[in-house]
């Protein structure tokens, strides 16, 4: 059997972070495109990682490319592409901006990788997935949003230094819009089955929830752009799940129809990622008060969403 290809747009921190990791892991062959200008960084970057093969002993194609022609017939798609955050910039001042090169990639996808699973990562996220599965009209199984994964496991992390746990027995979800307004599901936060209102006061609670929704920008202000291995990571883990058909249960950006109330929106919400993409919306009971918060969460999304229409 041929090994998947996996194409990676955009070359940059998060970007190379991508290849590095689906190729240790041997996910499949990796192309990782770039504009022209950039091309170079791609190549450089491309040539690095066969070179760092030799030494961890991992078998990958890395190509550095400024040709869609090299994406074509990619199973995977992971879109990084877009302006990064800069101090004191919110996820939404980069809608206008992002939103061209959105769709300018989303073209390119639609032709050159028409069965691809797309997983979209730029921001202000919610905005460009939905923008994504506009441009290319892909199935709604097909095209998801890297938001949820990341977002939980700097829950995870936060709540384990608090405990004094191991993150491996953190289990934690954050679902809603990936900004200010995300809603860690505080009535699903275990420690290795414990849930965590057991374990911590209300404040405590309140304050890892505070430093969660503001984690991206907490990272931003100590080295001046966005954050790119816990993303990497992340997509990755999406990636995998999907090309190893394995049904993981995972926080991510998906297309509601229907689902929690809501309809044409893309929203964090537990889904299960398998061969057929995001496969299925898992329907979970959430307290008042989160209930609420997604509500509110969705309502911002939505807002965002009708401002990506008139640009």
């Amino acid at each position: 059997m041929a090994r998947a290809k996996i194409a990676l747009i955009g070359a940059g921190n998060i970007g190379g972070e991508l290849a590095a990791l689906a190729a240790r892991k041997e996910l499949g062959d990796v192309v990782l495109f770039d504009i022209p200008d950039k091309l170079g960084l791609a190549q450089g970057k491309a040539l690095d990682l066969e070179q760092t093969g030799s030494v961890l002993g991992y078998d990958a194609k890395v190509t550095g490319t400024s040709s869609w022609d090299d994406c074509a017939g990619a199973e995977v798609v992971i879109v990084t592409a877009g302006v990064p955050r800069k101090p004191g910039m919110s996820r939404d001042d980069l809608l206008s901006i992002n939103l061209k090169i959105i769709r300018g990639v989303g073209i390119n996808i639609k032709e050159k990788c028409p069965r691809a699973f797309v997983i979209v990562i730029s921001n202000p996220l919610d905005a460009m997935v939905y923008e994504m599965k506009k441009v290319t009209g892909f199935p709604r199984e097909r095209v998801a949003g890297m938001a949820g994964v990341l977002d939980s496991a700097r829950f995870q992390l936060f709540l384990a230094r608090a405990l004094g746990a191991s993150q491996k027995d953190v289990r934690a979800m954050v679902l809603g819009g990936h900004g200010d307004t995300m809603v860690p599901a505080i009535s699903y936060c275990t420690i290795n089955g414990v849930g965590v209102k057991q374990l911590l006061s209300k404040a405590t609670l309140d304050g890892i929830v505070d430093r969660t929704r503001n984690g991206g920008g907490e990272i931003v202000k100590l080295m001046g752009t966005s954050a790119y291995y816990a993303p990497a990571a992340a997509a990755i883990a999406m990636a995998e799940a999907y090309l190893k058909d394995q049904k993981r249960v995972l926080p991510a950006a998906a297309y509601c129809d229907g689902e929690y109330g809501f309809r044409d929106l893309y929203i964090g919400l537990p889904v299960v990622i398998g061969a057929g993409g995001v496969e299925k919306i898992v329907t979970i009971e959430l307290d008042g008060e989160e209930r609420a918060q997604l509500e509110k969460s969705a309502a911002a999304v939505r807002e965002l969403v009708e401002a990506a229409k008139t640009l």
